[in-house]
This record gives structure tokens, sequence and C-alpha cells, in this order.
């Protein structure tokens, strides 16, 4: 059975707020904040059991590397961009 307009006008109207909230989340801080909590303790945990010198500072590293290439790319996407669309 054919879809009319008003029903497919709707499905996309629905599947773009879905699209729209998927782009906020990816780049919320929330989302980085929580991906960093984390990993800092999954490092502590992992550098423990290894018997590693500072675990908890130690964790740090990759934390602020994440945190950083997070805060980055949106200077490499509007790098990318304008060399693609050149």
């Amino acid at each position: 059975m054919p879809i009319n307009s008003e029903e497919r006008i709707s499905a996309i109207e629905e599947r773009n707020k879905r699209v729209e909230l998927d782009k906020k989340w990816e780049t919320s801080w929330t989302r980085r904040v929580t991906i960093s909590i984390l990993t800092y303790f999954i490092v502590v945990l992992m550098l423990t059991l290894i018997n590693a010198d500072y675990p908890w500072l130690g964790a740090l590293v990759p934390v602020c590397g994440y945190l950083l290439s997070t805060l980055s790319l949106p200077l490499v996407r509007m790098i990318w961009e304008r060399h693609k669309n050149g």
C-alpha cells in the first residue's frame, strides 16, 4: 500500500529529529565526560593490576589525550571540509 505525502513527510521529520538528537549527543559534554570517567577508572584498574607506579596519575594521560582530541576535531573537520570543497 503506497504511503501518502503527509505520512511520508511526517516520517522524514521524525527521522530528522532522531538524527539531530544523535548529532547533539555525539558532541555533548555529557558524553565526553562520561567516556573520560569510564576510561580513567578502567585505566586505573589496568595499571593497578600490572603494579604500575602511580596508577591514579598515569590514568590521566589517556583521558587528557581523549579530551584534547575531541576538542581539536571541529578544527580538523573545518580544515578537511575546506580542502574537500576546494
